[in-house]
């Protein structure tokens, strides 16, 4: 049996030369969507994940008044599974107004941090009571002058719950603002009425872009369906979510055909062609800028690298670097692949663990401690509550291993299964990860299904070159910006000149200071740079002649009898489904990572085939 290797780190190498334009990440930061807020894909989860469903506008969806949905833990990535035992909830509030329309207020009942972030809508319906004596009054409300009529809520659409959910799915709390929207002004007093018919207005037309979001959303549209004493309200919601790209980006024909042959705007350089750098890129251009990106490599995507591989008569296409969407909804790249009607594949939730014999776990001493570790995260949640300050200087390993029960062997080798998939979610080794913050990107995961894009991530890459000028293999030394503009300073002293920089670099770039700014970049981002962190995930791709596994597995674990070596191909990838050929992707993460990047690539490849030989799912290599 024979395999072929290709070995990829994940981390940020600041020693690498060509990595200044390395894409931080394939997923945006966004705050989390869960896929159950969508009742109808809640009923239905094998609907194409490829389409960004809207909420559905069934009344009866909302039951009593409350829908309560669930939101799996975002540090379970490696393993799809529904966590029930571990899920915090948003309660989803119907404040039904006499008119018919009803304003939804949302709670965060349980945070995975253990702090209780409740946002409401304070009872909209007491607030018009106050205002006008009894909600009665929208129903058929009498001849205002334009001062009294600002003192209503609006009524823009009857079904403004589904509206309010459809933002949730954008990143948008359901009843209240950002910080990025109260910063841009979007309304002068933050909370009571005009807050609430701005969010109202916002809703609507991000539900409308999501309805079609192969189209431009004007804002003429929204004229004759807002009420003409909230136009300042319109303009604000709609210049805000244009600036911002919540709606109108993207490579569909009707986004494209707003790029002006002939920019009228100043001039910008994006330095680095990862996705970030690209997605900019594209939205100056539909702004009239005229943009240059530099790329260091010789290709564009940064760390998304899609490679065909080629072996045993087979070819398959590999993601070397970033390769599942985590999570589709409130995901720019699920906007993507709907544009180009690219079809996604739901990473199936089976994922069977195999022990160090290769005979496969017992799926009720699986599920025990699988129950076990989630209910100790949760004990963990409470108890740095209660321990304050001093939790943000013990570890999360140091405190899973104190708090956690007696366990026999093998419940100990599933035990530390679990901590090599915490470590692979968070890119670092649970004895660096702080017990008072390291869930606090929680709020920004995606939700939804997590996916794999046939063919590759390479092929979202190839639909945001289109029409970008970009200059390859230019590694930029040097940034110096003022007043009068900027230069952008490349290998063997070319300069680039602009109006205006964007440095879309990773952290690992900033922090090995290979860039110099001229002037210094300011100390509460050098500060920000110096504090941060980020972890190191290694995998093996293996083509093989067929797929002597089956299709019906995307994923398998495989357990070891040492912490140390837990997180040593500890999660395998069946990509046979959708990489045109018979791949398997094993990952590596926690301490085994940092030893792989050091390890013979052949000896990597035969320690493979031995987990695989040894298992009863793969007798065939026997």
């Amino acid at each position: 049996m024979t395999a072929n290797l290709f070995m990829d780190s994940s981390s940020q190498n600041s020693n690498s030369p060509t990595s200044n334009q390395v894409d931080a990440s394939l997923q945006s930061a966004l705050p989390p969507i869960p896929s159950s807020l969508n009742p109808t894909a809640a009923r239905h989860s094998n609907l194409n994940p490829n389409i960004v469903q809207n909420p559905t506008s069934d009344a009866n969806s909302v039951h009593d008044h409350f829908l309560f949905v669930a939101i799996p833990k975002g540090k379970r990535r490696g393993r799809p599974q529904n966590l029930t035992p571990h899920q915090n909830h948003v309660r989803l509030s119907s404040l039904s107004l006499n008119s018919g329309v009803s304003t939804t207020g949302a709670s965060l009942e349980g945070s995975s941090s253990g702090q209780v972030n409740r946002t409401r809508l304070h009872s909209r319906g007491n607030l018009a009571s106050k205002k006008h004596g009894s909600s009665s009054n929208y129903a058929t409300p009498a001849k205002k002058s334009v001062d009294d009529m600002s003192d209503e809520i609006i009524v823009i659409n009857k079904d403004a719950t589904a509206e309010a959910l459809t933002a949730l799915t954008s990143g948008f709390p359901a009843d209240s603002l950002t910080d990025e929207e109260i910063d841009y002004g979007v309304v002068s007093v933050v909370g009571g009425i005009e807050q609430v018919n701005y969010i109202l207005i916002r809703n609507h037309i991000i539900t409308k872009w999501r309805e079609n979001v192969s189209s431009w959303i004007t804002k003429e549209m929204f004229v004759d369906i807002v009420p003409k004493h909230c136009g300042a309200l319109l303009d604000r919601a709609y210049g805000y979510l244009v600036t911002h790209g919540y709606i109108n980006f993207g490579v569909a024909p009707g986004i494209k055909e707003r790029i002006l042959v002939d920019p009228k705007q100043p001039s910008v350089i994006v330095v680095g062609a990862g996705l970030a750098g690209l997605a900019a890129a594209r939205q100056l251009m539909a702004f009239g800028f005229k943009v240059t990106v530099l790329e260091g490599r010789k290709r564009a995507g940064g760390r998304v690298y899609t490679k065909k591989l080629e072996g045993n008569n087979r070819v398959a296409a590999v993601d070397l670097g970033g390769s599942v969407l985590t999570g589709t909804l409130g995901n720019p790249l699920g906007i993507l692949a709907r544009q180009l009607s690219f079809s996604l594949h739901k990473v199936r939730d089976k994922c069977p663990l195999y022990r160090l014999d290769g005979t496969p776990v017992d799926p009720v001493s699986d599920r025990k401690v699988e129950a076990g570790f989630n209910q100790l995260l949760d004990k963990l949640s409470k108890n740095r509550q209660l321990m304050g300050e001093v939790s943000q200087d013990v570890s999360l390993g140091a405190a899973l291993e104190t708090f956690r029960d007696p366990l026999d062997e093998e419940e100990m080798n599933l035990f530390n299964w679990h901590l090599a998939n915490l470590e692979y979610a968070n890119a670092s080794l649970l004895s660096r990860l702080s017990l008072a913050f390291w869930d606090q990107d929680d709020p920004y995961d995606m939700g939804g299904d997590h996916c794999f894009l046939p063919g590759g991530n390479g092929r979202l890459v190839q639909a945001l070159l289109e029409n970008v000028t970009i200059h390859y293999d230019k590694i930029v030394q040097a940034i110096r910006y003022g007043s009068d503009g900027v230069q952008v300073v490349v290998g063997g002293g070319q300069v680039y000149e602009g109006d205006m920089v964007l440095c879309t670099v990773p952290l690992g770039v900033l922090k090995s200071r290979s860039i110099e700014f001229i002037p210094e970049l300011p100390q509460r981002k050098l500060d920000a740079i110096r504090r941060l962190g980020f972890g190191l995930l290694n995998k093996v791709a293996l083509l093989f002649p067929h797929a002597f596994w089956g299709t019906d597995l995307d994923t398998f674990g495989h357990l070891s009898d040492h912490p140390s070596r837990r997180g040593e191909f500890f999660l395998f990838y069946s990509y046979a489904t959708v990489a045109g050929g018979p791949l398997l992707i094993a990952l590596v993460a926690g301490e085994a990572a940092y030893r792989f990047e050091t390890a013979d690539p052949t000896d990597s490849v035969q320690r493979v085939l031995r987990i695989l030989r040894g298992s009863t799912l793969f007798s065939f290599l026997r």
